[in-house]
């Protein structure tokens, strides 16, 4: 299989069965991502050292302006998108299976968990996972030890405040806040 058939695949949002071509194939993208992730989180390199490392991880081109505080995890890496002037603070998990696109300008806090897929809730079928991306919009501030579920899409200019938990999507410039996550004010008002 090749990374474009696998990633292809994540995007329909179809359930991948446990054990499946698809789900082993995860499985050694893991592996890469766990290699990478422990050379850039278990010694001192550069700005420019960690740029070249996520770009590897994530196998995008052009990062510009990105700038990242490890450690960093992720178990995938592959499915993970950045815009222009991105920061990723100390912390942050990204399962990207499911996608996981980051706008411009785009400040990511501590400890962020951005998650993008689910268990089948059979118990019998537990094992097989359904990807669902995540999108955060262009000027967020996604605020220290937040948590986004799969299929939110966060709304460009919103702010999400520290512990919430999204579970629903965010319209573009308000404020987040909660477990779950809600609307508790709008930007500019």
């Amino acid at each position: 299989m090749e990374l474009k058939d696998f990633l292809e695949k994540m995007d329909t949002g179809e359930e991948i069965e446990a054990g499946s071509e698809y789900h082993l194939f995860m499985h050694g993208l893991s592996q890469e991502a766990l290699r990478i992730t422990m050379e850039m989180n278990n010694a001192y390199h550069t700005p420019e050292e960690l740029v070249e490392l996520m770009r590897k991880l994530t196998g995008q081109p052009d990062l510009p302006s990105f700038v990242l505080f490890p450690p960093f995890y992720t178990d995938c890496g592959k499915n993970i998108h950045f815009g222009h002037n991105v920061f990723i603070n100390s912390g942050c998990r990204f399962q990207d299976q499911g996608g996981v696109w980051v706008g411009d300008n785009a400040l990511i806090g501590h400890n962020a968990v951005l998650a993008t897929l689910n268990h089948n809730p059979d118990p019998e079928k537990r094992g097989n996972l359904i990807p669902s991306r995540i999108v955060i919009g262009k000027d967020v501030w996604l605020g220290a030890n937040a948590t986004v579920l799969p299929g939110v899409t966060i709304g460009d200019g919103a702010i999400i405040a520290a512990g919430a938990v999204v579970t629903k999507d965010v319209p573009a410039k308000t404020v987040a806040a909660g477990v779950p996550a809600k609307i508790i004010k709008r930007i500019g008002e």
